[in-house]
């Protein structure tokens, strides 16, 4: 996975367990294509500072991760609930009872809400 990408799911998970100013950079930079320039003009600090910030943050986000696996588990559980949805089509292609196409029409609404 990309690291902005990463950084960015991070953020969502664990942000709020950083301090105001990381999680206020480190949006600002990977959510809001801010650079760092711009981030160190808008807050009347250094460019240095600014990115100082972003790396104490992301190396939190990233410990964060390593001992809680939240961002791990969601992405196994949607790509589960990818498998499923694909069986779920397999079984409603090849079968003609109402009944089942109905069970498996709800099922399948229920997946997509837990995705």
């Amino acid at each position: 996975m990309e690291k902005h990408v990463e950084v960015s799911m991070l953020c969502q998970i664990y942000g709020k367990l950083l301090t105001e100013k990381q999680y206020e950079f480190i949006n600002d930079y990977y959510n809001n294509d801010l650079s760092l320039s711009e981030i160190a003009e808008n807050n009347n600090i250094t460019r240095q500072a600014v990115r100082d910030v972003i790396k104490k943050g992301e190396n939190k986000l990233f410990e964060y991760e390593e001992k809680l696996l939240i961002m791990k588990k969601m992405l196994k559980q949607e790509k589960q609930i990818q498998d499923i949805l694909v069986e779920l089509s397999k079984i409603q292609e090849t079968s003609s009872d109402k009944k089942i196409e109905k069970i498996l029409n709800n099922i399948r609404k229920e997946l997509i809400c837990l995705n």
